[in-house]
């Protein structure tokens, strides 16, 4: 008897549905990407219990007729390839014979659609992969392709599935992605019958993008555009102080295709460089052209990821338009410019930073959080990158050094504090230190059920978040309301806060609030998980923390030392960075050769 057989085809359409449909977000991609094919201005989008018992996609594009639409759900059958050289040069964003008959085999499929020419529409109905009713239908122009009870027929995979809250954040994400990048067509989403967003046709990709990433960037933004070696690259990209501690706001497009790639994001974070902090990201989007023969989209199954022909000139576009974006004024809409309160909130790096006016004395009921100062901008390091340490340098002497017994020698670039002891010469990290000291305050306040001091804010901030965002704030309330910031629900994923700690009261809510939503989506947090309470803790510390660049008084530096001594962890922020490097003396004279 032969070993090797021939599989049934249902179970081969079940292996391919398992390349293509992920989750159900995968499956709200290729639906959505068929509909953009179709030349449709308007997709709605349709979920049920997060994907689980409905996705539903409905445009008013060219539609099919009968026999076209039977051939939709057959294996390798397409409308966009024909001959062997159109495989390696792909101008649409999906096929639809590629991902229909996948997304048929582990689900309850219904197929609905109509030319415009025609008087009636078709209905085709397909289970676990096999046709059960072909029937005329009266349908508007367009197609509908309704998949419900999602991997019903495979429960291995279906258990799989994270919560509703989850699976619906990735579907949101996956239609904002795509939104991002056709502002001509108007996109719609429901969830239970409730509406999520709807991404109204925009005149620019300015505004879609501001609609998308949010109203806050409207002002924040510089425009990308470059040419060269047949390539084009345009977009926005944000001020480099407007950053989040991950790239979930940075899109790349490549032909109009939401991709992920590496290189493509080192290249932009390259052409920020020296303006950037460690750790940080900006938002924006940008949309490459390529030749399509010049990239391959099909080196994964559902085309996130692509390869160039000449990678190396695309990485250089990308870095050098990016890089060339600063050395302009940004552009804030389509012709009009900022209010100038605005322009001064966040400066573009052309314009030269306002002198800081002499500092008050510092108040002693201040001592524990200081009086800051508005951060200087940061100078850009030299080509060579920082120099590094003298090889005898020592991270940490064993025995705990006391703080409040150095002596302050002065500031390095106002970031690293200059102290010395009886037997070496020591820097501090003055934003490391100062994170250490806030995150421990804020830990302590929630261990101890303490909210006080709290500071009530005259005038409550509104902020809006993306649905997964939304979502994982919406569990975090009660966490967040221990140790002081005050949110409620104001409808959808809009959120009003209403109170801070007191050591953040001089910060500003919205950027705090928002990258504390971001983290918690990122961290998958759920209630009682303390690894998700301490990245949020750890961002809560960082905002409230003084910054590197920034001027600090004697009595501001003395109060810092004597605050790390009262740390359980001070040589390292919550980050694990190390708050203090020592140089001890015998170490230095060795390097000046006065011992021997």
């Amino acid at each position: 008897m032969s070993r090797i057989r021939v599989l049934p085809e249902v179970l081969s359409n079940k292996i391919a549905a398992g390349e293509v449909v992920e989750r159900p977000a995968s499956v709200v991609k290729e639906l959505v990407e068929n509909a953009i094919d179709a030349e449709s201005s308007r997709i709605t989008v349709e979920v049920g219990q997060g994907g689980r018992s409905l996705i539903r996609v409905s445009d008013n594009g060219c539609g099919m007729n009968r026999d076209d639409a039977l051939l939709a759900i057959e294996r390798y059958a397409t409308s966009k390839i024909y001959e062997d050289p159109d495989l390696y040069a792909i101008s649409t964003l999906g096929f639809r014979g590629e991902a229909l008959p996948s997304i048929a085999a582990v689900s309850k499929l219904e197929l609905i659609t109509r030319e415009q020419q025609e008087e009636a529409g078709t209905r085709i109905y397909v289970e676990g992969g096999r046709i059960k009713q072909v029937e005329q239908a009266g349908a508007p122009p367009g197609t509908l392709v309704a998949a419900g009870q999602l991997f019903f027929n495979t429960p291995a995979r279906r258990k799989f599935l994270k919560t509703v809250n989850t699976e619906m954040g990735h579907i949101a994400d996956a239609v904002s992605a795509i939104a991002l990048a056709w502002e001509n067509i108007q996109f719609r989403l429901f969830h239970n019958e409730r509406g999520i967003k709807n991404w109204a046709a925009a005149e620019s990709s300015f505004d879609r993008i501001v609609d998308v990433l949010g109203p806050e960037l409207r002002y924040s933004l510089y425009p990308v555009a470059a040419e060269g070696q047949g390539f084009a690259v345009s977009g926005w990209v944000s001020d480099p102080e407007v950053t989040r501690s991950t790239a979930q706001k940075l899109y790349i497009y490549i032909n109009g295709r939401f991709i992920r790639d590496r290189g493509i994001t080192y290249a932009l974070l390259d052409g920020y460089k020296g303006r950037l902090m460690k750790g940080r990201f900006p938002m924006g989007a940008l949309f490459l052209q390529i030749p399509p023969e010049e990239v391959d989209v099909n080196v994964h199954p559902t085309k996130h990821e692509v390869r160039f022909a000449r990678q190396k000139e695309v990485y250089e576009l990308v870095r050098a338009a990016v890089a060339a974006a600063f050395s302009r004024p940004r552009q804030n809409s389509a012709h009009a410019a900022p209010p100038a309160s605005e322009v001064r909130e966040t400066p573009g790096l052309w314009q030269e930073p306002a002198p800081q006016p002499n500092k008050p004395a510092p108040r002693p009921e201040d001592a524990a959080v200081f009086s800051r100062t508005p951060p200087a901008r940061p100078s850009p390091e030299p080509k060579g990158g920082p120099e590094p340490p003298p090889q005898s340098s020592q991270p940490l002497l064993r025995e705990r050094p006391c703080f409040r017994s150095m002596r302050i020698i002065g500031q390095f670039r106002n970031t690293y504090i200059i102290c010395e002891t009886e037997n070496a010469l020591c820097l501090i990290d003055q934003h490391a230190a100062h994170e250490r000291i806030v995150y421990e305050k804020l830990v302590n306040q929630r261990n101890q059920a303490n909210i006080h001091p709290v500071q009530t804010l005259a005038v409550p901030e509104t902020i809006e978040l993306n649905y997964r965002e939304g979502a994982a704030i919406h569990e975090l309330i009660p966490e967040l309301e221990s140790i002081g910031i005050t949110l409620e629900p104001f409808g959808g994923n809009t959120f009003v806060v209403k109170s801070l700690p007191a050591i953040l009261a001089d910060k500003s809510a919205v950027p705090l609030v928002t990258e504390l939503a971001e983290t918690a989506a990122e961290a998958g947090y759920t209630p009682g998980v303390e690894e998700g309470i301490h990245a949020c803790l750890t961002v809560m510390a960082c905002h409230g923390a003084i910054r590197a660049n920034q001027a600090l008084s004697g009595e501001e530096i003395r109060a810092l030392l004597e605050q790390l001594d009262q740390c359980d962890n001070p040589y390292n922020c919550p980050h694990g960075r190390p708050t203090l490097v020592q140089w001890p003396l015998n170490s230095l004279e060795k390097r000046f050769h006065r011992v021997v």
